[in-house]
């Protein structure tokens, strides 16, 4: 291979911190790590658009806990990069974003593609730096993942000058440590004990953070000894199975719902991973007067509305059975949970035999619900259906529904189902997304066939930005300026060597779904949906007076 450059050292560091997958594009100013990546273990993905290498790094790492690597060249390339790495970084997913760059020699001038790509993606990442020096490399590299990786996860970003890249180095990459778990001191679980004990209506509400530890197991224990009603935040499904009693699904929508009720009523609320870009504590605590224990990785964030009294800092599954062994609460009742649920589930189950067309959004996620199984994968894009998916799709395990709800990106799920393949490739996986995501990043379906990773795309198609025409008439009464045409899906999906199917009937559905994931390359299922439901929740959500107390 001869003489080592910086570039050849940069893969050698990427190799040590286990790189499985680079997403991205080649460019001018990245030549020489593509040329060190043909001679690598590591296999790069070849995507169609920036944004798309991005998202699939991010929803790599959401799904793995290793940090996704993207790579772009400079300027526009690095730009187009932004979306899908403030994605990550709000969603705490660990990410590695490596960009080209203009050599050192002409930064100082105006220069052709040049910006100041360290300035540009500070905002956007947890770190990031310049690769001045080849001898430097191993240092920057190890640091990027270390901080990527570590709680709370999220992104960084390296910036390689293709002078520097070319440049010949003497160096090898840095042995990775391991960080020790930390645990929670005894005064916070010994007042948090008391209080839990003391509590009559608690609730506990998990998060993403508790996926992230792999907390899953002491959840559901803890929930099920001390008889406490949960409720998971959009990106927390699945930690406690849904079809466990206590489990009262999602919340976190922006209007009240029957959950609303819960924590009205709730004297004390259990926050267990939870994290505030999730779902804002000036929806559910707006007046800052319920109490609040804090189970965490990291200590809480500042906000006015969740000022918990007491921080349980530290490895959580550990947390969780130390408050087991310090509190009395075993064998409390509680009834209401039991009515809640009770009232949820027969929201959900009224629309299992609905055969309305278009499809009412709740049908449509019911009928997939029964086609996917326990440890399958969704992956939800941004729009109206992702409220009903946050509503309506439940999970039995952690990261089977994918959902973007810090920085809540559109164009997510395509992308992020081919990562998800490519991690779980005896899984089913779908993506499901409107008509507007699905125009944003349907490229990537050309880099599904290549690379494959067959998985099935559903499209809610109302010809139109359903979920800002849902705001709009709540707010104004009318819709403005969310209309538009598309494309016939299905020759969309042949032209592109995919098989594509429509739904004609509600009746349809279940029989298109299994076809479609059955077979051995991408498929699209164009679905009309009735989103009239979305004003006629609004209605409902307006009445709703909580009585499930009485």
């Amino acid at each position: 291979m001869g003489e080592l450059n910086t570039a050849t050292l940069l893969v050698q560091c990427l190799e040590n911190e286990g790189v499985e997958y680079i997403f991205g594009l080649p460019g001018e100013e990245n030549l020489h790590v593509l040329e060190a990546l043909k001679h690598s273990s590591i296999k790069f993905i070849t995507t169609r658009h920036e944004q798309g290498a991005a998202f699939m790094a991010d929803v790599y790492g959401r799904l793995t806990g290793k940090a996704g690597v993207c790579l772009s060249t400079l300027g526009p390339g690095a730009t187009n990069l932004m979306t899908g790495v403030a994605d990550a970084n709000l969603d705490r997913a660990p990410l590695v974003a490596i960009t080209g760059q203009v050599g050192t020699d002409r930064m100082h001038i105006e220069s052709h593609q040049y910006l100041d790509l360290v300035a540009m993606f500070a905002p956007v990442t947890k770190w990031n730096k310049q690769i001045v020096r080849p001898g430097i490399t191993p240092e920057v590299v190890r640091k990027a993942f270390k901080i990527a990786q570590s709680e709370k996860p999220g992104a960084v970003h390296i910036d390689l000058p293709e002078n520097i890249a070319a440049m010949p180095v003497e160096g090898k990459p840095l042995n990775r440590n391991s960080q020790e778990k930390v645990y929670a001191s005894y005064r916070s679980l010994n007042n948090a004990a008391v209080a839990i004990a003391k509590a009559k209506n608690p609730i506990i509400m998990v998060g993403n953070g508790a996926i992230r530890a792999n907390a899953s197991e002491a959840v559901t224990e803890f929930a099920t000894q001390l008889n406490i009603p949960v409720v998971n935040t959009f990106m927390g499904k699945g930690v406690i199975p849904y079809t466990h009693p206590l489990a009262l699904w999602s919340f976190g929508l922006q209007q009240r719902d029957l959950i609303s009720c819960a924590f009205e009523e709730s004297d004390l609320i259990i926050a267990v991973g939870y994290d505030l870009v999730e779902y804002s504590p000036k929806r559910w605590n707006p007046q800052g007067t319920i109490p609040i224990i804090h189970i965490g990785m990291t200590a809480a964030e500042i906000d006015s509305s969740y000022i918990p009294f007491v921080e349980v800092v530290g490895d959580i599954s550990d947390s969780l059975m130390e408050l087991m062994k310090r509190t009395d609460r075993q064998g409390k009742p509680t009834p209401h949970a039991a009515k809640l649920r009770s009232e949820i589930r027969a929201e959900y189950e009224k629309y299992a035999n609905d055969e309305g067309f278009p499809i009412k959004p709740q049908k449509l996620i019911y009928d997939l619900r029964q086609v996917m199984g326990p440890e399958d994968i969704v992956i939800s894009d941004v729009g109206a259906h992702k409220m009903w998916m946050a509503r309506h799709y439940h999970c039995d395990t952690p990261n089977t529904c994918i959902i973007s709800n810090g920085f809540a990106a559109m164009g997510i799920a395509i992308p992020g189902a081919i990562a998800a393949k490519l991690v779980h490739p005896n899984k089913k996986v779908v993506a499901v997304t409107g008509d507007g995501g699905f125009m944003m990043n349907n490229q990537e379906l050309e880099t599904a066939l290549r690379v494959g990773t067959p998985f099935v795309t559903l499209i809610f198609n109302d010809n139109g930005y359903g979920l800002i025409e849902w705001k709009q008439i709540n707010q104004f009464g009318e819709a403005s300026f969310v209309k538009f045409g598309n494309p016939d899906f299905v020759k969309f999906a042949e032209s592109m060597g995919l098989k594509g199917y429509r739904v004609e009937s509600t009746l349809d559905l279940i029989p298109t779904l299994k076809t479609a994931l059955e077979q051995d390359v991408p498929t699209v299922i164009d679905c009309p949906v009735d989103y009239n439901e979305n004003i006629r929740f609004s209605q409902k959500a307006g009445d709703l007076v909580c009585q499930i107390w009485e």
